[in-house]
């Protein structure tokens, strides 16, 4: 069921209040103009939250909040303040791109406190963006119907799989979205060797790079997101999604070798 609006403000509002001294440095914006559920944005120079009016619903709100202000933002914060903050410096530290660990990891903290935190949606937009490569719009959105009965849901999915092709009735996708699941995987393999708390204040940067950039980091007054503060209770919680998406250590090394 849609929420109204006021409880999404409330929501909103109660999530930026537990990350200190951001509420009044976010805007948000209600629209039923988006893609995605969400999205993080600079707008007439201030970090600007878009939400989905259309498919605000309470079983991800607080979920989405983790991902675009408690995972995004912070670390984008936290990135002004290093010194590979420009490409410049990127290229001198030699960082390895922010992804697949920026949307691997918001896709965790989407899910982080749910009873049952499936993975499903991650899941999905890989297994979409695969197929898209290799059907057209139409014949994509046939295949999907075994898994999104809601047309209007299933249509969503296409789209994103196909924006930006000029001949959706040909093979071919954009290809971001698999990026979600290989993050997520990433990171559950390698969750024990992970300083989660670093990485958020390292900025955009990738788990692989953490150890490396320790020493250059710039950590004083860093943010790290009111939901990692509690570390034991957080790594718990990454065990609970690995049981309940019947994984195991074993096929997690299997999957991703070192």
């Amino acid at each position: 069921m849609m929420l109204p609006e006021v409880s999404i403000w409330i929501s909103v509002g109660s999530q930026l209040a537990a990350e200190k001294h951001l509420a009044p440095l976010v805007v948000v914006q209600l629209t039923d103009d988006l893609l995605s559920q969400a999205v993080m944005m600079v707008e007439d120079s201030r970090p600007t939250l878009a939400i989905n009016l259309a498919g605000a619903r309470q079983h991800w709100l607080e979920g989405m909040l983790r991902h675009e202000i408690g995972t995004h933002y912070i670390r984008g914060v936290n990135n002004t303040r290093q010194p590979w903050h420009s490409s410049e410096g990127r290229k001198q530290y030699s960082l390895k791109p922010a992804n697949p660990t920026e949307e691997g990891l918001a896709s965790l903290h989407s899910v982080l406190f749910r009873k049952q935190p499936f993975l499903w949606r991650a899941a999905l937009l890989y297994y979409t963006i695969e197929r898209a490569s290799r059907l057209s719009f139409s014949a994509l959105f046939q295949d999907l119907e075994q898994y999104v009965q809601d047309a209007g849901v299933r249509w969503e999915y296409c789209v994103r799989a196909k924006r930006g092709q000029t001949d959706t009735s040909q093979p071919g996708c954009f290809s971001k979205d698999q990026v979600y699941l290989d993050g997520i995987l990433r990171i559950l393999r390698h969750r024990q060797t992970i300083d989660f708390p670093l990485l958020a204040a390292l900025g955009k940067v990738s788990y692989e790079d953490v150890n490396r950039l320790k020493k250059f980091g710039v950590l004083e007054k860093a943010r790290i997101p009111h939901f990692m503060q509690d570390l034991e209770r957080y790594m718990k919680q990454l065990d609970h999604i690995v049981t309940t998406n019947g994984l195991n250590e074993e096929e997690l090394e299997q999957l991703l070798p070192d």
